[in-house]
């Protein structure tokens, strides 16, 4: 069994990275629908809306972590510390900046004017954009809105650049084995949660601090957590192989404790209770079980379609909620269902997102550059 990391590109994470942006992509059109507050809701709610972002909520975000923290190993693998960090400055930092200067003021204009806070033009509004910051009752995105996640990956990248050194050294890595070697074990891949329900735990004790679900539905604390089990799994090819043999169980597991949390959340009981914390926690392991433990084994291989959406990803991911949100201020009043209307706004934001894509950012190098895309 190998215990070093393989120099062959693991398409599986591409295959997952994909997969991850498209139930953003849903997860976004949807949450024009569901019963929480965004940045133009729809005249209509509805419950099914509601189940579909709370289910899809719990592992998609945690998902792109831990594909970051394994891109992060091979990349440290392979490149310095200072090429490190300017890669991470080119593909997280420039497109975060883009984001909050380009891409947000549409969305916080669009925001203001339904919810009655501005009347005017969009060139009006403009200015007013810079008056205090978002979130803290001014207008300036300073995290970009949807943007968040490369404010947060990139800081992640950071501060933990020494920790990641230091567990690539060998002694480390000997320590990692024998708790890689334990994991062959059935079962015990799941213990993996325990750690990530403590951070959750701790996160609740501050709910209005770092236990803030503001960003995807967990605390930064648990996606920091999340972010360094990614990369302690990365260093050892066992970690991996379980996933792949314990996949079905993940599954099915996810399935019960995503029943179980909706029963009690419905029933009153509070999500940042203790024992909710680890429930949380070990549903939203079992599903990145089974998703990597699936693409593991059914998604090792490469095609035309997967060197496109590749590249696409990162522009995609910068662009479908601007379009989304634009696209529904213009449905919001329309007399149509929730499904017709969905199936509207899911299909018109996809074309003009890939339309954008196509024949602007992929054509121009100026503009791959600012998406973080090579030149």
């Amino acid at each position: 069994m190998k215990t070093e990391r393989s120099s062959m590109r693991r398409y599986d994470i591409d295959w997952l990275r994909i997969f991850a942006m498209g139930m953003v992509f849903l997860f976004h059109c949807a949450r024009f629908f569901n019963n929480e507050g965004w940045h133009v809701k729809n005249d209509e709610l509805s419950l099914g809306m509601s189940v579909f972002v709370m289910v899809v909520g719990q592992w998609t975000m945690p998902l792109f972590f831990v594909l970051s923290a394994e891109s992060a190993s091979f990349s440290l693998a392979k490149r310095d510390n200072g090429h490190y960090i300017r890669e991470k400055c080119a593909r997280l930092l420039l497109p975060l900046l883009v984001g909050i200067f380009f891409l947000a003021p549409p969305q916080v204009y669009v925001e203001r004017l339904t919810h009655g806070d501005f009347s005017g033009s969009f060139l009006q509004f403009l200015p007013h954009y810079f008056d205090g910051f978002y979130a803290f009752g001014g207008n300036f995105a300073w995290m970009g809105l949807h943007l968040w996640y490369l404010e947060i990956l990139f800081l992640f990248s950071l501060l933990t650049l020494p920790l990641f050194r230091l567990l690539s050294r060998r002694v480390f890595r000997e320590r990692i084995a024998r708790v890689a070697a334990y994991t062959e074990k059935r079962g015990t891949i799941f213990l993996a949660a325990l750690p990530l329900g403590v951070l959750e735990a701790l996160a609740n004790m501050w709910p209005q601090g770092i236990g803030i679900r503001a960003f995807g539905g967990w605390s930064p604390l648990v996606y920091l957590g999340l972010f360094v089990l990614g990369f302690l799994f990365a260093l050892d090819e066992r970690f991996q192989r379980r996933t792949e043999k314990e996949w079905k169980t993940g599954l099915v597991l996810g399935i019960l404790a995503t029943v179980a949390g909706i029963a009690l959340s419905t029933g009153g009981y509070s999500s940042r209770s203790v024992p909710f914390a680890f429930l949380r926690t070990f549903n939203c392991w079992c599903w990145l079980v089974a998703l990597l433990g699936f693409a593991g084994r059914f998604c090792t291989f490469e095609n035309a379609f997967l060197c496109y959406a590749n590249k696409a990803v990162l522009p995609f991911y910068m662009l479908h909620q601007p379009v989304i949100v634009l696209s529904g201020f213009l449905l919001m009043h329309a007399a149509m269902g929730v499904a017709a209307k969905y199936a509207i706004l899911a299909a018109t934001s996809f074309a003009v997102v890939m339309a954008l894509f196509e024949w602007g950012i992929l054509r121009h190098r100026v503009l791959r550059v600012f998406f973080g895309m090579k030149a």
